[in-house]
């Protein structure tokens, strides 16, 4: 198993900035992906950010300008930075990982979010 625990949620400003964390714990064997995705009220859960173990990147379409995601291997964490927040950006932001376990398959975790709130 996995476990993700994310951090950084809170109250924001609009046109500030946010940063959130997600730290993987376990038994894997590598963390092949891990992204951050949000649940914005009334919308479908999409991709904020993603980044593979070969370090290849990819943004939500359109997030894209606005946001960085990065990834430590060394300390098996995943951090989203957002810039210029609005109060469309409030929503859950979830932490999630496609770990590659030591049976040799891949499985996919995912943390219990935490809770953005941008105000105008």
């Amino acid at each position: 198993q996995v476990q993700l625990v994310e951090s950084g949620g809170g109250l924001v400003q609009a046109g500030g900035s946010l940063r959130l964390s997600c730290t993987a714990s376990g038994r894997f064997s590598r963390l092949n992906i891990l992204a951050w995705h949000r649940q914005v009220p009334g919308r479908q859960r999409e991709l904020v950010a993603s980044v593979t173990s070969g370090g290849i990147v990819s943004y939500g379409e359109s997030l894209k300008q606005r946001v960085t995601i990065t990834r430590d291997d060394a300390k098996n964490t995943v951090d989203v930075q957002m810039n210029s927040v609005t109060p469309e950006d409030t929503g859950a932001y979830i932490c999630y990982a496609n770990a590659l376990m030591s049976t040799g398959f891949s499985q996919d975790f995912s943390g219990p979010g935490t809770q953005v709130t941008v105000s105008s």
